[in-house]
């Protein structure tokens, strides 16, 4: 029989020896801190280096599963059935089994607190996917947002080798998060919720440690190291803040709050005034049809081509911009909605057109006839706003699919 020496000794070679070698094998700690209002780099430090994102995965799944909340594909007391596939997930979980439902606010409640890898599973599946597809649409929508270094395999961050993320990557997503959803982002403050009698505590520490945090995920898995994506705002200035690929968590949160201290102090040497916000106002990048690029009025025309060549029923949309990337298409799309009380119960959709050297993305409300469609693009041309009659091309939308 072993000494309990000798067991204690075992114990400790059979913990640490695992760790150390994950610890061995990941690249360095990578971070990135970047001015939300203005999108200006502050400070950086190995940002494009590739890192398994871990949990920051389901930053990605809530994105997407906000953007059906917006669409009206789910609603927030929406039950979802939960599968199988789900209820078999690894830890962090919930415990849902299979058979149940589970609300869709109970879900993201679950995902942003107490990181459940099967409640990502449930929301996934919900969205009208398997977990593989959703996979897929996440992938295709961080290259739509800009995110050039990212590959998702699944929807809650468990161990895949081919998942991969970097910091400036995840800086993006945060933006996004924050600027396309804000009815949504005082869900990642809080701290937390209560299922089946039990109530479940934030991962996030420094939103109680660090004055100003709101905001958003953490993440771990052995391969990964312990991972961040933080935002704080103080006197009227919003820093996003992500690090990657720490031993500990007090490690990780240390690095955090270090680097978002830095920034803050750098913001306050800064003249506000001179700096012109990229994020939050998109007044400057307004499409217009003079302005556009030889390769862009190309695109244009065969828009122009495709409206005389539509079937009599087709479903039309309004035009209204066209941009190097996703994320601004959308978000001028929803300003437009928003001026014009005609597109107040419209649905949004963004069209990537491929040129000869780049990847454009066409702003449009969907869902007019063609009359409806061409009289309230007059109404626009008289607002000095630009657009275009043009149908749909339901293959082509960076949309959802609908269950």
């Amino acid at each position: 029989m072993l000494s309990s020496r000798w067991f204690i000794a075992l114990f400790l070679l059979t913990f640490f020896i695992p760790a150390t070698a994950n610890a061995a094998r990941r690249p360095p700690a990578s971070s990135i801190v970047v001015n939300a209002k203005t999108g200006e780099v502050l400070s950086s430090q190995n940002a494009d280096t590739p890192h398994h994102p871990a949990s920051l995965t389901k930053l990605m799944t809530l994105y997407i599963t906000f953007e059906a909340l917006e669409k009206g594909i789910i609603k927030m007391d929406d039950l979802l059935p939960v599968s199988q596939n789900a209820a078999n997930r690894s830890p962090s979980r919930l415990g849902v089994k299979p058979g149940d439902k589970l609300k869709v606010s109970t879900a993201i409640d679950a995902l942003i607190i107490k990181s459940a890898n099967d409640c990502a599973t449930v929301l996934a599946e919900g969205l009208g996917y398997s977990e593989p597809k959703f996979a897929e649409k996440m992938t295709e929508v961080a290259k739509a947002l800009g995110m050039k270094n990212t590959v998702f395999k699944n929807a809650s961050g468990l161990p895949n080798r081919r998942q991969i993320t970097t910091a400036r990557d995840m800086a993006t997503l945060a933006a996004a998060v924050y600027y396309h959803f804000p009815q949504y982002y005082d869900l990642f403050s809080r701290t937390q919720f209560s299922y089946d009698g039990k109530t479940y505590y934030t991962h996030n520490h420094l939103l109680k440690s660090f004055e100003g945090a709101d905001g958003m995920k953490t993440g771990y898995i052995a391969s990964a190291g312990y991972n961040i994506v933080t935002s704080a705002q103080r006197d009227g200035e919003r820093v996003i803040a992500v690090t990657l690929g720490h031993n500990t968590l007090k490690e990780r949160d240390r690095a955090a709050a270090r680097l978002m201290e830095q920034a803050f102090g750098k913001l306050a040497l800064n003249d506000a005034d001179a700096v012109t916000p990229v994020f939050a106002k998109l007044e400057n990048n307004d499409f217009k049809l003079a302005e556009l690029t030889k390769e862009e009025t190309s695109a244009a025309s065969e828009n122009a081509v495709s409206a005389r060549q539509a079937p009599a029923d087709a479903i039309w949309a309004v035009q209204v911009g066209a941009f190097s990337n996703y994320a601004k298409a959308r978000v001028y799309a929803l300003k437009i909605r928003r001026q014009f009380p005609q597109f107040k119960d419209r649905s949004i959709a963004v069209e990537p057109a491929q040129t000869a050297s780049s990847i454009i993305y066409r702003s449009k409300l969907v869902g007019f006839d063609k009359k409806d469609a061409g009289e309230i693009c007059k109404n626009l041309q008289k607002s000095n706003k630009s657009c275009i009659v043009v149908p749909i091309k339901t293959d082509s939308q960076l949309t959802l699919a609908v269950k």
